[in-house]
């Protein structure tokens, strides 16, 4: 029976969960990392608190604030990946958006993909990579693919969960427990084992350290979990702070001018944005107050005691650094999401070789990503976005050591390249570059059948609409490409097949057995529907133009499917 079977969301919260013990077992950095992270949300929210009072946020709904939101997998077969296809499923995680990140410039790498997400109100994706050997002259894609054909990740036991799952409609709270076993145990596991030590060094020495990384290795290894920050410059300068790379007074000038810019833009839309469990009523509640110069030095003061604690020394663990700046758009920009990572570490492995040989060498593969998501774009939020994008690209080429050298210079020109971006919710869907919900107020629905505008924005000014901006719930490839690049000291390489191969969306829906969700569509659905049903309510329909109403009606009508 179906009340019988757990719920999805909450399987996808202990898989998440799951996965994050396990990552911290394996990688004590990404542990103490989380721990670096609460902090400096503790930080953000006991500022919020001052700014707002009335708001409160207990340290158990923070760790679930702070937790992963994101994850990444690398698949090196095409059976491989429809079975990975079939284990989302189970935790209602659909396939969204195509990406292929062979034709990412000079950041192309020889996989395409998808990112496994809930369809409404996500919490959690997983951004899964399928390498593809025709991108390869035919000697390497053949030592590739038998390589790799000597490999099952996936256990008659899992396989058989799988099967019941799609057969019943669901699994019971047993048999789910026994999958995410089978995910840490097995699936995701980091093993340190791998096969065939001359293809790793020449697919290494060639660029294609991501091909290594794939399909040398036993299991589909997490290659990051990506938690979730509410302040990424204040977490970046504390991350540089513990692990040695700059020293106290740095960090107290980085972190007081981060906390400054938040609380600038901390009002009841960032709220709303940051903290889904709020409803409206109860943000609109809250009360306003100046937190002053004296209160941001106190938290500042608070998190460098934090942050000094011996079990925060990370300059005593094995790293690599941290990323020079962060990827996405300015810090003042709220669209889309910021990125950021601790570079990869340099791990041990055992290469077992066929003749029964084993060859000690080592791996650098797996980093620590942090991300914030702000609001999903429009196509013409995107367009502008990627505008400016390559504005701060072609300035940061003209000067590639200015990030290391002067932090507050790089950020002023990153914030110059973002300038043409209105910086406030209301300026985004002003000019139509952000996607939002709708709903009447009672005021509005007191006035209906006297209001004469039509016009959304002006709607929300006379009091009559509210509006809540939709939350960017997807993967930026060009970011993502960025921060593989420098964790692998190595940026895209070009395909060494006789003849470059193309992919497209239908190629990888195919592998899968399952069409793919276009998020874009998602968005745009989600805000016309909420617009017509707002103008329904409030007795307008009749005078929206038919232009605008035809507009409207085809994006609510939009299939989920491209």
């Amino acid at each position: 029976m179906a009340g019988a079977f757990a719920d999805k969301i909450e399987m996808q919260n202990r898989l998440f969960s799951e996965l994050s013990r396990m990552f911290g077992e394996e990688v004590p950095l990404y542990d103490k990392s989380l721990a670096v992270n609460f902090e400096c949300n503790r930080a953000v929210c006991d500022l919020l608190a001052l700014q707002h009072p009335g708001f409160s946020v207990s340290d158990a709904l923070l760790e679930r604030t702070s937790s992963e939101r994101h994850g990444a997998i690398r698949i090196g077969r095409a059976d491989e990946y429809r079975l990975m296809c079939r284990f989302f499923g189970c935790f209602g995680m659909e396939p969204h958006n195509f990406y292929d990140m062979t034709v990412t410039g000079a950041k192309s790498q020889p996989v395409i993909a998808t990112a496994f997400r809930s369809v409404h109100r996500p919490e959690h994706r997983v951004f899964t990579s399928l390498l593809m050997t025709d991108y390869f002259d035919e000697r390497t894609r053949a030592r590739i693919e038998g390589v790799l054909a000597e490999r099952r990740v996936f256990s008659d036991e899992a396989i058989a969960l799988l099967d019941r799952h799609e057969r019943d409609g669901g699994l019971s709270w047993e048999d789910a427990e026994s999958l995410i076993g089978e995910a840490t145990g097995r699936i995701f596991k980091w093993t340190g084992r791998a096969r065939d030590f001359g293809l790793y060094e020449e697919l290494c020495k060639g660029g294609f350290k991501i091909a290594a990384d794939i399909a040398c290795f036993e299991r589909h290894h997490l290659n990051h979990l990506t938690p979730n920050t509410l302040c990424m410059d204040l977490y970046t300068a504390a991350m540089k702070f513990c692990m040695g790379a700059s020293d106290r007074a740095v960090f107290e000038r980085r972190a007081t001018r981060a906390l400054e810019r938040m609380l600038e833009m901390s009002g009841t839309d960032w709220l709303m944005l940051h903290f889904k469990q709020l409803g409206r009523d109860e943000v609109e509640g809250f009360g306003e107050a100046e937190v002053g110069a004296r209160g941001v030095a106190e938290a500042v003061s608070w998190l460098v005691g934090r942050l000094e604690r011996a079990e925060l020394r990370l300059s005593e663990l094995p790293h690599s650094g941290f990323k020079d700046f962060t990827e996405g758009p300015s810090a003042d920009t709220p669209v889309l999401l910021r990125q950021d990572a601790y570079k990869a570490l340099t791990e041990p492995v055992v290469f077992r070789e066929a003749d029964g040989r084993e060859i000690a060498s080592e791996h650098t593969a797996r980093f620590g990503e942090i991300e914030q998501r702000f609001y999903a774009t429009t196509p013409a939020g995107r367009a502008l976005y990627d505008q400016c994008l390559a504005a701060f690209e072609e300035a940061r080429a003209a000067d590639p050591g200015l990030a290391k050298r002067d932090e507050a210079a790089f950020e002023r020109l990153q914030m110059e390249a973002f300038a043409s971006f209105p910086k406030t919710l209301d300026g985004l869907l002003e000019c139509g570059l952000v996607y939002a919900v709708y709903e009447p107020t009672p005021k509005g629905a007191a006035a209906r059948g006297s209001i004469e505008t039509t016009d959304m924005q002006e709607l929300v000014r006379m009091g009559y609409v509210r509006r809540e901006g939709l939350r960017y719930e997807d993967f930026l490839p060009v970011s993502a490409a960025g921060i593989f690049a420098s964790n692998l000291n190595q940026y895209g390489t070009a395909s060494t097949a006789a003849v470059r191969p193309e992919y497209s969306r239908e190629q990888l829906e195919a592998i899968m057995g399952k069409r793919i969700v276009d998020a874009d569509g998602v968005y745009a659905r989600l805000d016309a529907r909420s617009q017509l049903e707002t103008y329904e309510a409030l007795g307008l329909m009749g005078r929206v133009g038919d232009a605008e109403r035809e507009r409207l009606e085809r994006a609510a009508q939009m299939k989920q499917m491209a």
